[in-house]
């Protein structure tokens, strides 16, 4: 079996048993990105939707509210706010990042600009309140907001953290654990909350999001020293050009000789950057094993998240969020 047969077919089937409702979510998706006073704002917002995109999260919605037992319309209003949180994010994060490229297709800041990217954003986030608040539960609104808030921290933490060869795994892990897997674990869990679940499905679901989500973005991290451009829809090596201290760097420094550590000081702190320097940046982390180290976290990760899922009910569509936790790290194994 191929490495794309592995990593494409979990999130095929799920795609297909759920191809209803997300067709559901995409429409609302359409329908709540136009503008009738403002045409930059779907000129941006279809060159998202043009770009394509797993809708990875808006289906852990669906799937998580269905395997409760959830038979109302709402779980697709809560997915296509989960996927307005995420978009909006990505908008910033070009921003921030100075990104020129997302899902292998020009940023709407490079083609736009950034003004226009991060007022895009504000407006798609204000669209989720909108939308969250059309299931009428409280509880689900206090999840889905408190989310938002964390996923903030973790940017801004990131922000702080950068540059910095001082920081630890444990912040790295409190990083990706707000900008990514607060997402992931507040889709999942407000499902199950929707469909009135038991309170221990209900806490599954949260903490399969969350191994899921970390999973998934170390495994991008680690992608980005390895990847295909094609396959993770950016440059292979721009997080090392950014000279964000993923965990493979954070573990090559911390295991580096003092000549090592001058050339992450180099290259990272002080952002001189030379021809070669990424091939060096490769080299030290396959010396110290960082790399291995950091696909073992994600793979440990992805068997925590499948472990969560034993305490939800028997269902076909519980066994295709174990297959998924294998599909965010089969690019790495």
């Amino acid at each position: 079996m191929s490495l794309d047969d592995k990593a494409t077919k979990p999130h095929d089937r799920l795609a297909q048993a759920l191809a209803a409702e997300m067709e559901a979510v995409n429409v609302l998706i359409r329908d709540r990105m136009s503008s009738e006073h403002a045409p930059r704002i779907p000129e941006v917002t279809a060159h998202l939707i043009e770009a394509g995109g797993k809708r990875l999260r808006p289906m852990l919605t669906l799937a998580a509210a269905k395997v409760c037992g959830y038979e109302g319309p709402y779980h697709v209003h809560l997915a296509a706010t989960v996927e307005f949180i995420h978009t909006a994010t990505l908008l910033h994060d070009d921003v921030v990042d100075e990104s020129k490229q997302r899902r292998g297709r020009p940023t709407a800041n490079l083609l736009w600009d950034n003004k226009s990217s991060v007022l895009v954003g504000d407006y798609l986030f204000a669209r989720s309140f909108q939308l969250m608040t059309e299931a009428n539960n409280m509880r689900v609104l206090n999840i889905l907001a408190n989310a938002s808030a964390v996923i903030a921290e973790g940017e801004v933490l990131q922000l702080t953290a950068a540059q910095d060869l001082a920081t630890t795994p444990a912040t790295y892990l409190k990083v990706i654990r707000g900008k990514t897997a607060a997402l992931f674990s507040a889709a999942t869990e407000v499902g199950g909350v929707l469909a009135g679940a038991h309170e221990n499905a209900v806490r599954a679901l949260h903490d399969y999001g969350d191994a899921l989500g970390i999973a998934f973005q170390m495994a991008d991290d680690l992608l980005d020293y390895g990847g295909a451009s094609a396959q993770i829809g950016k440059n292979t090596g721009d997080d090392f050009r950014e000279r964000k201290l993923t965990l493979p760097v954070i573990k090559a420094v911390a295991a580096a000789s003092d000549a090592e550590r001058a050339f992450w000081v180099r290259v990272i702190e002080k952002g001189d950057q030379r021809e070669g320097d990424l091939e060096e940046a490769l080299r030290l982390m396959h010396l110290h094993g960082t790399l291995e180290a950091t696909r073992d976290e994600a793979l440990a990760w992805g068997n925590r998240a499948r472990a969560s899922l034993n305490a939800l009910p028997a269902h076909s569509l519980r066994d295709m969020l174990s297959d998924l936790a294998d599909y965010v790290v089969a690019r790495v194994k």
